[in-house]
């Protein structure tokens, strides 16, 4: 199997030490069934095209420009020129700044992962040394490289014989939880609910195992084209499962219970106040 081309290529440097490294994406969509989007009464494939909104003309790649929306519906136009010269330079330098604690991390802030691999052989100490020093604290570095043409904030964690460069996002790029949790009330919670409800996920708890991840959609999608590669009549969907009203919540934890194979927790006797 051919090794996946290089994105970029720059140094890592904490403090005075630096060693060669290269970027290698972590993530992709080889996989992922495509469709192109085709005129049904020909059959010919669709091209989209710019148009102007109010002549109808397609517009060539050479007169676009960006705007940037003002009020009364007018835009102020930035010419691509103006965009370019404001984006940093790469240095080729993926500089340490800091460090953070593995379990100090909000997920929400991890972006895109990228695997961080020696640039070469002369590498390979210097950055086995950084790798197995995080190992050791427990904690991710922090810092800052140009990457794709645009100032990145990135995190380095290790990961088995190497390290994950994850992109960061920026605080501004996040919704605001409070919008989003301050309407929630404080609920007293039911203590046997609670009991019921921790033993379902002992009896579920497992392994993290991704390769066991389906994608049902992919999947059907599959199984349609082949279907219909095949001129046969297409797979019929899955059923989806039926709409329930829960009346007692109790009730429906105990039956889940009882599905998992587990004994359903004895009812407390009537008068008996539970804590």
């Amino acid at each position: 199997m051919t090794a996946p081309r290089a994105l970029w290529k720059g140094y890592l440097k904490l403090g005075a030490v630096s060693c060669g490294i290269k970027l290698i994406g972590a993530v992709t969509e080889a996989d992922k069934i495509r469709l192109n989007t085709i005129n049904r009464k020909t059959g010919n494939q669709v091209r989209s095209v710019y148009m102007d909104e109010e002549t109808g003309d397609e517009v060539e790649s050479d007169e676009q420009v960006k705007g940037y929306a003002m009020e009364g519906g007018q835009y102020l136009l930035i010419d691509p020129e103006e965009v370019k010269k404001l984006r940093p330079e790469s240095d080729k330098m993926l500089e340490i700044q800091s460090f953070v604690e593995l379990d100090k991390i909000d997920p929400r802030y991890l972006d895109k992962p990228y695997y961080l691999m020696p640039g070469d052989p002369t590498a390979d100490e210097t950055y086995a040394v950084i790798r197995e020093a995080l190992k050791q604290k427990k904690v991710a570095a922090q810092g800052y490289v140009v990457l794709f043409q645009r100032g990145r904030n990135v995190l380095i964690q290790p990961h088995g014989k190497g390290l994950i460069m994850t992109i960061l996002r920026s605080a501004a790029e996040l919704v605001d939880e409070d919008t989003i949790f301050g309407g929630i009330e404080d609920k007293k919670i039911d203590k046997e609910m609670a009991e019921i409800a921790g033993m379902i996920i002992d009896r579920k708890e497992t392994t993290f195992e991704p390769k066991a991840f389906e994608d049902s959609y992919e999947d059907a999608l599959a199984a349609l084209i082949e279907a219909k590669r095949q001129g046969k009549k297409p797979p019929a969907p899955a059923p989806r499962p039926k709409e329930t009203n829960v009346i007692n919540l109790a009730d429906v934890l105990r039956k889940s219970l009882e599905k998992e194979g587990g004994g359903s927790p004895k009812k407390p006797k009537p008068g008996r106040k539970r804590g």
